[in-house]
């Protein structure tokens, strides 16, 4: 019987899948029915795992140096909350800083609220 996967370990390994560009590992721990929020709207940005992996898959395309680094992280229960720091987001040398909410449900994320920087 394999141990199961704590949250925080779900949300890691989606962060170096995401890191490595590697769409099938990044889905594995992607539930279905997968929702992403914006928080300073809250409005539903993206629903189902079948746009989650259309939206990734193009962005992992489009991105060569693509890399996140986690500069905090909270687990509080089965949410994780990562503050990250991304670089070569659609080529762009540009910084993104935005604080990521993920619930965990069953070892898969079953949603993400995003929180982007000023606003």
């Amino acid at each position: 019987m394999s141990q199961k996967m704590t949250p925080e370990q779900v949300v890691q390994k989606q962060l170096e899948a995401y890191n490595q560009r590697d769409i099938a590992q990044f889905m594995s721990v992607i539930d279905s029915s997968i929702t992403f929020y914006d928080f300073a709207e809250g409005t539903q940005t993206m629903k189902g795992a079948e746009a989650c992996e259309q939206f990734y898959a193009a962005l992992f395309k489009a991105s060569p140096n693509l890399h996140s680094t986690i500069l905090t992280r909270t687990i509080f229960g089965n949410k994780i909350i990562d503050h990250e720091s991304i670089i070569g987001r659609n080529g762009s040398k540009d910084i993104l800083e935005l604080v990521l909410i993920y619930e965990v449900n069953n070892e898969k994320i079953s949603k993400v609220t995003v929180l982007k920087k000023g606003a």
